[in-house]
């Protein structure tokens, strides 16, 4: 048995390369000789995202606080709450993050393949993300 304690594990900010506005990530656990998930908590502040990105063996994501917003490639932009689980397939092109004017919490697991975990892409523009 493994306990992760929270606090044992420091916050980072969300890397400006890979979101838009405020995001925290709090690490919850990290692939190991046993298990090649890792997963996160992740707070994006009102009107924060991702950028466009894939997955190599898929994400899920489970919508604990707040609002959002979330689009695969293609479709039309879905807006997510808490106790929503949304799953895009393996190398699925989408973004995620929180409405305009409301914050979003969501955990966000993915399994390693060959020590990838994400493909990072082009930024959602403003024109792309919803203002309503």
């Amino acid at each position: 048995m493994e306990i992760i304690r929270i606090g044992s594990q420091p916050s980072a900010k969300g890397p400006a390369d890979w979101f838009t506005g405020t995001v925290r990530i709090d690490p919850l656990f990290q692939p190991n000789e046993s298990r090649r998930a890792g997963a996160a908590t992740v707070t994006f502040e009102p009107g924060a995202r991702t950028a466009w990105h894939t997955h190599p063996l898929g994400q899920t994501l489970i919508v604990t606080a707040g609002c959002g917003r979330a689009q695969r490639e293609g479709g039309p932009v879905e807006e997510i709450r808490p106790g929503d689980v949304v799953w895009f397939p393996a190398g699925e092109k989408h973004w995620h993050g929180a409405a305009p004017t409301t914050a979003m919490t969501h955990i966000a697991i993915q399994e390693y393949l060959d020590g990838k975990v994400v493909d990072w892409m082009e930024k959602v523009s403003d024109d792309q993300y919803p203002k309503s």
